[in-house]
Parts: structure tokens; C-alpha cells; sequence
């Protein structure tokens, strides 16, 4: 087998202009493209026709112990998974490692937009957008009252870089800063007058605003729930750009429609694209389709790094960032 040949699976890689295509044009690497994100089967199959890949430059499709086993199996031997973004959860990374196939990914690239679209969400719902905006398409002039963010109280979940940024965007707009994480940055939190949370439900009892920020795992999954909810301010809303399943989404559902929670806006859900979903039809939840990282500046800044990461590991470069260590 001559050269190295992968599996690009991103869409937004794919779609998005930049200096990306150049880069791993220059690599002479054999490229597979598919449109992701896709299911284990999928990968098992694109696997299996193509008698395997060096290497995964993959978004969130299902990588699971089988289809690295598979990978591993096949004539070309997986070498690398090369993640297009931070979040791990999709990625078995506990077998890769077992296995020693690295998991790179690309920190630090995507966190000034995901802070900017955490914020357009909690504007769009503390002002009433999408009915507003519905009734205006619709020849309406419907006016709902909305709230300022000016003075409230906003509980950030995950003070990394992206909790950081949201945390500074925060402050612009006069609001109280509160903030929980395992590892703190007391420089930081001094700078920006952050008020460190010491548990997880005496950030949530007086926020106004709730934002998350957490990776996800099976400690904190469905971290949102009825009983959290039922703790919160009346009114309250909460941001999650982070990962669909930190929220138990149909309790959220009922809380929005009760009118316990005042709004939820998300980037991301439990599962996606979604087939049906109980926040359909509600007017305080907003959903976006897994775009808060999706600008042109970002997407390049992300899929440069990406790039970097796969080609370079397997050429024996070592400027790659490795998430799982060996």
C-alpha cells in the first residue's frame, strides 16, 4: 500500500472555505470523504469497502471500541483518530488508549465564537425572539415584554477557555458572574470579579441565567433535571452550548412549558439530527443545529489545527495535540 490514506467525515471542514483545503491537499494523502456525523454501521461499512484508513479526521460520528477494532483489523492498519473540534464523548477514548491509538483534538481554536453564540442565545430568549420574529414573517406585530440581562445573576458551569469567554462578555453587560468548576483560575476570577461556586447546586439556587460549559460524561449527564430545575429561580433560563446530553431534555421541556424555566436555548441535542423532539412547537425553547463553532474564522482556526494534528502524527512530525497520553 503506497501512501497514507483517511477518512474525512466533517461537514463543516468540508464546506467552509480556508486554508484547511490547501493543507491537506499538500499532504498527498488519499482522501475518503463522507458527510457526517455518522452512526457506528456507517463506519463499520466505510471501513470494511475501503479495506481501512491510517487515520479518522472525524466530528462527532460514533467511533466505538468496534469500529476501532475494525480499524485495527483491517489491511490498513488504524494509526490515529484526528478529532475536528474538543468534545471527546463521541469517541470511545478509554479503549483507543487501551489500544495506544491517540485521540488528538484542537483546544483553544473555537472558544471567542461559542462564548459570542452563547450569548446571542441568551438575548434571543431573554427578548423574546423567535415569537416576535415569527409573528413579523407571518404579517403579525405580536409584542411580548422581555427582561434585561443587565444586574442578573449568570451561574457558568465549566470556567475553561470558553467559560472564560463567556465570563468576560458577562461582565460587559453589568451582570453578576458566578462560576463552578473542579479546577480554578483564581487569577482569572479576580480579574473578572468570577464568584467561585463551591458546589454545583449553590451555583444553580440564585442564578438567573444558567450556562454550560462542561465536557460530558456519565457523572454529570442529565446534570439538568426536575429535580435541579425545581431548585432554580422561577423564570430562569439555561444556555447549554457544551453537549446535548448534560440536560434530561424532556424534563426541560415540561419546565419551559410550565413556565418554571424561562426559556432553554441550545446548540446542541442528546441526539442529532433530531427525528421528531419535545421541543417542538415550544416558544421559549430556541435550538440551533450544532453551529456555535461554525464561522469562517473559526471553522479555519479548528480544521487548520485538525489538519496539522493527522497529517503531521503521521508523518512523524510531533506538533500534534493529544488528548489521551500513553
Amino acid at each position: 500500500m503506497k501512501g497514507m490514506k483517511i477518512l474525512l467525515t466533517t461537514t463543516s471542514y468540508q464546506d467552509t472555505p480556508g486554508k484547511h483545503h490547501e493543507l491537506l491537499a499538500s499532504s498527498g494523502f488519499e482522501v475518503v470523504r463522507a458527510r457526517g456525523p455518522l452512526p457506528e454501521a456507517q463506519v463499520l461499512d466505510l471501513i470494511k469497502s475501503d479495506d481501512g484508513f491510517d487515520g479518522l479526521l472525524n466530528g462527532d460520528d460514533l467511533i466505538t471500541s468496534k469500529v476501532i477494532d475494525a480499524g485495527l483489523a483491517a489491511p490498513r492498519k488504524l494509526k490515529v483518530i484526528a478529532k475536528y473540534g474538543i468534545g471527546l464523548d463521541s469517541i470511545d477514548v478509554k479503549y483507543a488508549t487501551e489500544k495506544k491509538i491517540p485521540v488528538l483534538y484542537t483546544p483553544g481554536v473555537n472558544h471567542t465564537t461559542v462564548a459570542e453564540h452563547t450569548f446571542g442565545l441568551m438575548i434571543a430568549l431573554s427578548k423574546h425572539f423567535w415569537p416576535h420574529l415569527r409573528s413579523v414573517k407571518s404579517g403579525g406585530w405580536k409584542r411580548i415584554t422581555g427582561t434585561e440581562l443587565f444586574g442578573k445573576t449568570i451561574a457558568i458551569f465549566g470556567m475553561g477557555r470558553i467559560g472564560k469567554e463567556v465570563a468576560k462578555r458577562a461582565r460587559a453587560f453589568e451582570m453578576k458572574v458566578k462560576g463552578y468548576d473542579v479546577y480554578w483560575d483564581h487569577e482569572f476570577a479576580k480579574a473578572c470579579t468570577v464568584e467561585r461556586c463551591t458546589t454545583l447546586d449553590e451555583a444553580l439556587h440564585e442564578a438567573d441565567v444558567v450556562s454550560l460549559h462542561m465536557n460530558l460524561d456519565e457523572a454529570n449527564r442529565g446534570f439538568i433535571n426536575r429535580s435541579r430545575i425545581a431548585a432554580m429561580k422561577k423564570g430562569a433560563i439555561v444556555i447549554n452550548t457544551a453537549r446535548g446530553g448534560l440536560v434530561d431534555e424532556e424534563d426541560v421541556a415540561d419546565a419551559c412549558k410550565s413556565g418554571h424555566l424561562g426559556g432553554y436555548g441550545a446548540d446542541v441535542l442528546e441526539h442529532e439530527p433530531p427525528a421528531g423532539h419535545p421541543f417542538n412547537e415550544i416558544d421559549n425553547i430556541i435550538i440551533t443545529p450544532h453551529v456555535a463553532s461554525r464561522t469562517f474564522e473559526s471553522v479555519e482556526r479548528q480544521a487548520v489545527r485538525a489538519t496539522l494534528n493527522i497529517v503531521n502524527y503521521l508523518n512523524g512530525n510531533s506538533d500534534y495535540i493529544q488528548a489521551n497520553k500513553f
